[in-house]
């Protein structure tokens, strides 16, 4: 069975009030364990506002990381069409604006945490002076400024977190977007993170997209949800999540949702 060709288009409205994100008719094939196509997306439609924060929430083999691969331009979809912040993502030539923190913190264990943070910015050309400014600014923003020196060993679970955090932050994105970064953390590290993640937020305003399984976490962080279905993952709904913040998971209200989510799923 062929491959589909991707689709290419121009996004429509590349002006100020175009959405972050904008996924039209995505759908995405690997080859199964015997070679046949298996179907892992089929005609994803999604629309990311700026500066909001959506979770995709669904259960393992739904896709959520594949279609989080797809926004970031790691992975190509067989058909549809990806717009980032109003141009077509072939013809969008600001990846820097596009940062990714994945599901293990990946520190370099030879390197310090301000190296590590500043690994994100020796790809290019920047002067070593704005490196610096700029990585004191992201260990500032996760509090780790005193940590500046200690290597990944002597940092606890949710330090490294916040390491890894900082390097997602120190290109300045304007799109954040996260494959179940607090999964491998404790229940109460995992609480501060989501504190730290809404406090960053609110100072940065920046578009955040995160792959979730976890209701409750979808719900005390995310302005919207959107639920996908098991494989071939679809969009089953976008949920709104109209509440005030911050979200105390036992409040009457935020359960209402919690339960609303797992309903779906």
């Amino acid at each position: 069975m062929d491959t589909p060709a991707v689709v290419q288009q121009t996004c429509a409205d590349a002006g100020h009030t175009s959405p972050a994100i904008s996924l039209t008719g995505i759908s995405k094939h690997f080859a199964g364990a015997g070679g046949e196509p298996l179907e892992v997306l089929k005609d994803i439609n999604l629309t990311i506002a700026e500066h909001t924060i959506v979770g995709l929430l669904g259960a393992s083999g739904s896709g959520k990381s594949t279609l989080l691969n797809i926004i970031s331009g790691i992975v190509k979809p067989d058909r549809g069409r990806v717009c980032i912040c109003g141009a077509a993502s072939e013809e969008f030539n600001d990846w820097r604006a596009v940062s990714y923190m994945f599901q293990e913190d990946r520190l370099l264990p030879w390197r310090t945490a301000i190296r590590n943070v500043e690994f994100g910015l020796e790809a290019g050309s920047m002067p070593k002076a704005e490196r610096t400014r700029r990585t004191h600014e992201a260990l500032q923003l996760v509090d780790l400024n005193s940590f500046e020196d200690a290597f990944p060993y002597q940092l606890s679970g949710g330090m490294r977190s916040r390491v890894a955090l900082a390097r997602s932050l120190v290109t300045e994105p304007r799109i954040l977007l996260m494959d179940e970064p607090f999964s491998r953390l404790d229940a109460q590290t995992r609480v501060l993170m989501h504190q730290e993640l809404l406090r960053i937020h609110q100072l940065k305003p920046m578009t955040i997209v995160f792959v979730t399984h976890d209701v409750e976490e979808a719900v005390v962080l995310a302005d919207q949800v959107a639920v996908m279905s098991p494989r071939p993952g679809t969009i089953r709904e976008v949920v709104d999540i109209a509440l005030a913040r911050p979200r105390d998971p036992t409040l009457p209200e935020v359960t209402s949702y919690i339960q609303r989510l797992r309903a779906l799923i």
